[in-house]
């Protein structure tokens, strides 16, 4: 067969940040070829899949030469013979060859970028475009991009506690205008920052590095971003804020220090939601630990009728945290990371169980990425109406973004912007 692997081999290359990561190339009979990287973030769940890492005092223990190992010896010789086109099946070989729940003996970021290398290999052999490979006849949509403006957590040295200040453009026509709006907002808060003394640079995923003096004020001047950039927030442009909960936790109690404020659970869910009911806020992520699932079900009750709830850690891309999190009443969203899951077939099943019920789901790189567009094509193949990349910055970064571009391009007539239709439905009723 023309689709069978006849050679998988890895290397180590470097990330966003300087720091080694895992490169795979898979070849098939018929000669088609495929590439892909593994990303890896700053803010981890303990309960997604693991990295394998060297440690030792080379490059600070994030070495990948064991992770490059796995690949070139048992992975390779795992998947000698077995047909591309079978995405489980190959995914399920390598899982069945880690043999641990996480991953980690051979190391999710070799796994991953096997995975997704195979996939590429497998859309070449057909002749089509990731996208479309993915697809399969399928009408897709084009997702709607959230986009970073302000860095903060642990992606900019914790200058803010919350670590991602976004912006949604729901109302554009095409994922073309809704990042002609995101540069004119990016650019008006950079001239906004600068003209108070309040920019230090850029943070880990290419957004303004701020300095500010509460959370609030953050919110305040991203509304005011807004509207110098001519847009109108709460009408073109709203706020999506990633809380990353996770680290402001410790010993059941939230610790927002630029606030100089400590919560329980209720406090900080009421923190969130008061927030919400004063900016305009479409998006909250993860405003809750990880383990803390009465608080994500108490934050669903408080404002998720009007407001996605997205869980990333509590959720970490596996469908049965997706299941669990809805029969509690918890959520509304997921975050799909194809290398906290491990697999592209274990994320594609993540996705399915949200949107088996009806929630929305979003296609997510992390803080440590590469010139890889693979998750441009997986949001618009599996048809997933959300993406989330980081800021409108940075070429890591914007490699993602461009790749949109052409695919939009690429769809012609049949290219349809996802918009409010990307959202569960209570809340895509709301910008009706």
């Amino acid at each position: 067969m023309k689709t069978t692997v006849t050679a998988v081999r890895a290397r180590q290359i470097w990330d966003s940040r300087g720091r080694p990561t895992v490169e795979a190339e898979v070849t098939l009979a018929g000669g088609a070829y495929g590439r892909a990287h593994a990303p890896a973030g700053a803010s981890r769940g303990a309960h997604e899949a693991w990295e394998l890492r060297d440690g030792g005092p080379r490059f600070g223990g994030l070495g990948v030469d064991g992770a490059v190992a796995a690949v070139n010896g048992e992975i390779a010789a795992r998947l000698a013979g077995l047909d591309a086109t079978d995405q489980a099946g190959i995914d399920a070989a390598m899982t069945e060859l880690d043999g641990t729940a996480n991953l980690s003996r051979l190391g999710a970021n070799a796994i991953v970028a096997v995975s997704l290398a195979v996939l590429d290999a497998a859309a070449a052999g057909s002749g089509l475009a990731r996208w479309a490979y993915l697809a399969a006849g399928r009408k897709v949509r084009m997702p709607l991009p959230e986009i970073q403006i302000f860095g903060g957590g642990a992606h900019a040295g914790r200058r803010t506690d919350v670590q991602d200040f976004m912006i949604m453009a729901p109302r554009a026509g095409s994922i073309r205008e809704a990042f002609e709006i995101a540069a004119d907002v990016f650019r008006a808060a950079g001239t906004l920052m600068a003209d108070t003394g309040r920019l230090a640079g850029a943070a880990d995923e290419g957004g303004w590095w701020p300095m500010f003096a509460s959370n609030e004020e953050a919110l305040d001047t991203l509304v005011q971003s807004i509207e110098r950039s001519g847009h109108r927030p709460g009408e073109d442009v709203f706020i999506s804020l990633d809380v990353a909960a996770n680290e402001l936790h410790a010993e059941g109690r939230y610790r927002l220090g630029l606030d100089d404020a400590d919560f329980g659970r209720e406090g900080m869910v009421e923190r969130v939601a008061d927030w919400v009911r004063r900016y305009p806020i479409l998006s909250i992520e993860d405003p809750v630990s990880q383990d803390d699932l009465q608080g994500f079900r108490l934050a669903t009750e408080a404002f998720a009728a009007t407001t996605q709830l997205i869980g990333d850690d509590i959720l970490v891309t596996d469908a049965a945290r997706v299941r669990r999190a809805a029969a509690a009443g918890a959520g509304n969203a997921v975050l799909v990371k194809v290398n906290q899951a491990g697999t592209v077939s274990r994320a594609k099943a993540a996705l399915d169980a949200a949107r088996s019920l009806s929630w929305g789901a979003i296609v997510s790189a992390r803080s440590g990425e590469t010139e890889d567009v693979s998750i441009a094509h997986l949001a618009v193949g599996w048809d997933a109406g959300q993406i989330k990349v980081g800021s409108f910055a940075r070429s890591e970064r914007m490699a993602k973004w461009n790749e949109l571009l052409r695919i939009e391009e690429a769809m012609g007539a049949d290219a349809v912007y996802a918009g409010p239709s990307a959202f569960a439905p209570s809340v895509a009723e709301t910008l009706r």
